[in-house]
């Protein structure tokens, strides 16, 4: 369904002697963002665009992402938030209590009484979809494994109907081989070299069709977590996303574009800025444009939210807790400057502008550069023959390319229609969410941004930012243990319900 091609971990899984099987890698997630000291509050210079976008250029090493660069940003942290913090109206996050009790039955007849309107013109999946996730989630790994394998199910047991849940399960088996299951059974101690064969016992259970046949059938950890390729993070990531974002009208799609932060400094006494970025590796979830031509040509709309995957896995030292948090910030600021182009046109930086339009080397007239000095020269004549002669140009070559003084090329996506999807009208901010996760757990943040930090931003030297950058992190669902992915899924499902819900309309349950 979702178009994935990838191998399973026993393609990819290694022989390793079970006493080379390096240790486990701990899981230990960031620590919760402290203010520096003396940040009791921001002033009215911090406020100011000389203070916070010389602040965030100053900032070229990781070293240099210290407190006081939150503190800039007059960032406000709340971990382990509840779903209704998360949501900025819990009232578009369903009863799933109640869901859950449903039977396959019940949930066919009051599937379409629990749908809503959404933004695209279409209805929001009801509690009929929400139990088929549910079962397809509810398998046991080893179960969802074996199918994803290929291998019969264990004797007295059925095979699992994963629908479309396949794919994520594929993906989460890419991390067999370098994280611990903690709902597998414990990992066997290392076999010793020479065991010596004892008498042969008729309590023992057979090896050849038993308990000790699937005990052997299950696949243990052969490597470190830090030895995971980056992109199977990447995968699992979307492949959950995707369980509801579809749903919903959306889907996770990697930007043609490469998501940049834009800094641009007050303009000098002679009007010239420095305009600066950040690079982020985050993608985005995007709504899929209702016209199927748009669709199919690769339009999107949005972003709807960020997600970033991160393959860091140590935070001992707290300049590894603010590089990732830095990364978290970076890509809701990011998300956040693509949905406030919203009905704006993009505009050439220093269009217009005296240092973009006239050649300023001195008032030479220059000369010939690189191969053109050797342009006239007959390479290779031996024979006394002339040159072959080369097919007129169509395009313009490199060194007038070169030579040309105009501003840089755009940086909007043409492909998409940039919207800030959910906002409150007439808001002073923006709630922007990001899916994080690290490890093999995942992560919802809303993060508020007022819309005077990205006027700041913008180079506006007197705005002021009308709000702090509130933070609000929910607690690490761990995708291996079903609880915790089902809950998982219900927060992502208030997040998209509030995002695509319409404006105007009733609140569900009104």
């Amino acid at each position: 369904m979702f178009g994935f091609h990838i191998p399973t971990a026993d393609i990819l899984r290694v022989k390793v002697d079970p006493k080379d099987v390096p240790p486990p890698t701990p899981v230990v997630f960031p620590a919760p963002h402290k203010p520096g000291p003396g940040s009791g509050g921001a002033s009215a210079e911090q406020q100011k665009l000389t203070s916070l976008v010389e602040t965030l250029q100053r900032v070229y090493r990781p070293n240099d992402i210290k407190p006081q660069v939150f503190d800039t940003l007059r960032l406000k942290t709340y971990y382990d938030a509840n779903p209704v913090e998360i949501i900025p109206d819990p009232t578009y996050l369903p009863d799933f209590a109640s869901w859950s009790r449903l039977s396959a039955e019940e949930a066919r007849e009051l599937n379409q009484a629990t749908r809503i309107p959404l933004n695209n013109g279409n209805l929001s999946p009801g509690c009929q979809v929400y139990f088929d996730r549910r079962a397809e989630l509810s398998n046991p790994n080893e179960d969802a494994f074996r199918t994803v394998r290929r291998q019969p199910p264990q004797q007295g047991r059925r095979q699992p109907r994963l629908g479309n849940s396949y794919e994520f399960f594929r993906c989460l088996e890419l991390m067999t081989p370098y994280w611990d299951d903690p709902t597998a059974p414990p990992q066997p101690p290392p076999a010793e070299d020479n065991p010596e064969p004892g008498p042969a016992s008729d309590s023992e259970p057979s090896t050849a069709n038993g308990p000790a046949a699937e005990e052997s059938d299950i696949r243990y950890r052969t490597m470190a977590g830090t030895q995971m390729p980056a992109e199977v993070r990447h995968n699992v990531l979307s492949a959950f996303i995707k369980l509801v974002a579809y749903d919903f009208g959306c889907n996770v799609t990697t930007p043609r574009v490469e998501p940049r932060l834009n800094l641009t400094t007050p303009p000098s006494p002679g009007g010239a800025s420095r305009k600066s970025y950040v690079p982020s590796g985050c993608i985005f979830v995007f709504r899929t444009p209702m016209k199927k031509e748009q669709a199919r040509g690769g339009f999107t709309e949005g972003p709807v939210a960020a997600v970033t995957a991160r393959a860091s896995v140590g935070f001992d030292d707290p300049l590894e807790t603010n590089q990732d948090l830095a990364r978290e910030v970076l890509a809701a600021l990011v998300t956040a400057q693509h949905r406030y182009r919203e009905g704006k046109e993009e505009k050439r930086f220093g269009e217009g502008q005296w240092w973009t339009t006239r050649p300023r080397w001195g008032g030479g007239s220059g000369g010939p550069i690189g191969r053109e000095i050797d342009r006239d020269e007959v390479v290779g004549d031996k024979d006394g023959s002339s040159p072959p002669t080369k097919k007129p140009r169509k395009t313009i070559s490199a060194y007038d390319n070169y030579r040309m003084v105009r501003p840089p090329a755009l940086t909007w996506d043409r492909k998409t229609k940039y919207e800030a999807i959910g906002s409150v009208p007439g808001a002073g901010y923006d709630d922007v969410f990001v899916i994080s996760c690290i490890f093999h757990h995942v992560s919802v943040l809303r993060v508020r941004v007022p819309k005077g930090l990205l006027r700041a931003l913008e180079g506006n030297v007197d705005e002021e930012f009308g709000g702090d950058l509130v933070f609000w992190r929910s607690k690490w669902y761990d995708l291996f243990v079903t609880e915790e992915r089902i809950a998982a899924v219900e927060l992502l499902w208030g997040v998209f319900a509030y995002q695509m819900r319409t404006q105007g309309e009733e609140k569900p349950g009104s």
